[in-house]
């Protein structure tokens, strides 16, 4: 049997509209920041930067790509870290920001994709908007990219891991040292009291049933034993596990699509937000 009888995590499918509503309207805990800042990490092509898009995608009604995504590659397509804000469909910007960055990929030559210590960085705000990604050397104190002073508003409410769900297994078996990359960066995240999500992309990869249909994604066996495998192996709750499809190959939103990832982002921002109401 690949299915339970019946779903283990609640979600109203036919909420998608009050969910934007919410969003779109939604008001900052805290008056000294214009936007929640959420990072986005994980191994290169995962879906990071497609999250960006299938974002913006929901609030604009059609299939957007404004942060540029690449075809399955070992090597990351990102190499600036960027800011992306999210408009609705009538040019209005929401109150969160997503930061795009490099992303990790199996060592070659002494050399991973982004540095846990760039990552750090980002998390308190050290990174400047257009700064390019260096390999070999992290950014310090002084360089041009590095801002020395960082507000609140530079600073990362929520960091957001990005994670295949039809690869975690090998991902743990193969690339310990990318798995050891981001629970170093998630402790450290930890340390500074910054709140923490997964989310799982490619989810109609992972199981057959949820391919045929995305409703049947919290009934599926296939999906909860890879989130509770990505929770034991990442350290992450699976509260705090959130299973998405992206826009990717669609040339129009998707209802279904559209609610899981506004399930998603409603979570992160609420999360953030209660970061950001005591700071």
């Amino acid at each position: 049997m690949l299915e339970y009888d019946s779903d283990w995590r609640n979600l109203d499918w036919g909420d998608t509209e009050n969910m934007k509503r919410k969003l779109g309207k939604f008001t900052l805990s805290n008056a000294q920041i214009g936007h929640l800042r959420f990072l986005l990490h994980g191994p290169v092509g995962y879906g990071k930067s497609s999250i960006i898009n299938s974002f913006n995608s929901v609030f604009q009604r059609r299939v957007t790509d404004k942060a540029l995504t690449a075809a399955r590659s070992e090597t990351s397509h990102t190499i600036v870290y960027k800011t992306y804000p999210i408009k609705d469909n009538q040019g209005r910007v929401l109150p969160f920001v997503f930061n795009d960055s490099m992303g990790l990929e199996n060592e070659k030559e002494g050399k991973g994709g982004a540095l846990t210590a760039d990552i750090i960085s980002a998390l308190k705000g050290h990174v400047k908007d257009g700064y390019k990604f260096n390999k070999g050397s992290p950014l310090c104190e002084g360089d041009l990219g590095y801002n020395g002073n960082p507000n609140l508003s530079d600073k990362v409410h929520c960091l957001v891991s990005v994670i295949h769900a039809d690869r975690i297994s090998g991902l743990v078996e193969a690339n310990s040292n990318i798995m050891k990359k981001m629970r170093d960066v998630r402790r450290a995240a930890s340390d500074m009291g910054i709140p923490q999500v997964v989310i799982m992309t490619h989810v109609d990869e992972c199981c057959p049933l949820v391919a045929k249909d995305l409703k049947h994604i919290y009934s599926s066996k296939k999906m909860k034993q890879a989130m509770q495998h990505c929770s034991n192996k990442l350290g992450v709750p699976m509260k705090c596990i959130f299973p998405v499809k992206n826009y990717h190959e669609e040339r129009e939103v998707d209802k279904k699509t559209d609610c899981l990832i506004l399930d998603a982002l409603q979570k992160i921002v609420h999360f953030a937000n209660d970061y950001v109401e005591d700071k």
